[in-house]
């Protein structure tokens, strides 16, 4: 990495997000026992065993992060849980809320930066309705930390200014390992396997990273022509397809969606262009039949078709133009830790193809 001044000239060009990518696996390692301190130390025992549901708040990058760990918290948690927008929870969530028992719920408010005013509103808003709030950011000492009654604070060395790569792993790993805590205080699993599967994964972060770069460069080529183009998931997979279509936004200006594999058959099925690009984000898990039958049917239609499964997969990918491997072997409320590596690297490639820059820096 290069001085301060050397990063600030070239935060801003495409090629930060290959250098986000590339900090991954290391970040993993390095966060993953700090942020599970910082979650021990958070609540007592009883008062964790106390909670039975979860409200996963955020805007932007902290929302898909929010939506891909929803799973987590009701499977691995064994709560209820609603991944809400900030703006979705203020006006409608907080309500519901209240009907409920806010003494037995939880509220995660995530902003990277500390200082997403939506979110400090929302922890403003759920304290005042009685529930108990963490703080979940990049940002020790900020707006959103001294709203909240804790805080963890995930802290990134040499951070670059960047459509959100790096922060989004750190928050989903900080969500994540609260969904372990609460399982840990119900004795409904082995908390500390479950953190040793994590931290695992940091070597399956790299050898993805390897295996997809380059085949990310092709994609590249075949959709920067694309007016629009789409990223399915369903499950934990929606959040990581919401926060892919986030980054090609962010780094190309291109409009960008990212939807449930069910819903795209009701409704973007019918859009036009008929070749638009359509990445198929389908791990192992409960959705990955019907991701396959959804990712023939767009072939058949005349979508260009991207997979972006398990190495070993042949179900989705033989429907695919091409495949964005996935290595290495995880459960599917951590596949996404896993799986949205490429679209940083697609998003990226294009933006270099079009000469453009993150953020509609060149317009």
């Amino acid at each position: 990495m290069g001085t301060a001044a050397q990063a600030t000239t070239r935060e801003l060009e495409p090629a930060v997000m290959a250098r986000e990518i590339q900090a991954l696996a290391s970040d993993l390692r390095a966060l993953a026992g700090p942020l599970e301190e910082q979650v021990r130390a958070l609540l007592s025992p009883p008062a964790w065993a106390s909670i039975d549901e979860v409200y996963l708040v955020g805007s932007g990058d902290s929302h898909h992060a929010a939506c891909a760990a929803e799973m987590a918290f009701e499977e691995i948690g064994g709560v209820a849980c609603a991944a809400m927008s900030s703006q979705r929870f203020l006006e409608y969530g907080g309500a519901r809320m209240r009907r409920r028992s806010p003494q037995r719920a939880l509220v995660i408010a995530t902003s990277a930066s500390g200082g997403t005013p939506r979110v400090i509103q929302a922890v403003e808003r759920a304290r005042e309705g009685g529930a108990a709030t963490i703080a979940l950011t990049c940002t020790a000492d900020s707006a959103v930390t001294r709203a909240a009654d804790r805080a963890v604070v995930a802290t990134l060395p040499e951070k670059e200014r960047s459509p959100g790569i790096r922060t989004y792993q750190a928050s989903l790993l900080g969500m994540l390992l609260v969904a372990i805590r609460l399982s840990e205080a119900r004795g409904t699993a082995d908390a500390g396997a479950l953190r040793r599967e994590i931290v695992a994964l940091a070597d399956a972060v790299d050898a993805t990273r390897r295996a997809v770069e380059g085949r990310c460069r092709e994609a590249a080529e075949r959709v920067a022509d694309a007016p629009a183009m789409v990223m399915l998931g369903s499950g934990p997979s929606h959040g990581t397809a919401r926060f892919g279509a986030a980054k090609m936004v962010e780094a190309t200006g291109l409009l960008t969606v990212g939807e449930d594999v069910e819903e795209w058959w009701h409704v973007e099925r019918f859009a036009y262009p008929v070749d638009m690009p359509l990445f198929v984000i389908a791990p192992p898990g409960r959705a990955h039949r019907r991701a396959s039958e959804i990712a023939e049917a767009a072939r058949g239609l005349g979508r260009r078709v991207f997979a972006v499964v398990h190495e070993a997969d042949t179900e989705v990918s033989r429907h695919a133009i091409l495949t964005l491997p996935v290595a290495g072997e995880v459960r599917e409320a951590f596949s996404p830790l896993l799986y949205h590596l490429f679209a940083g690297y697609v998003a990226s490639h294009v933006a270099e193809r079009l000469g453009r820059l993150p953020f509609q820096k060149k317009r």
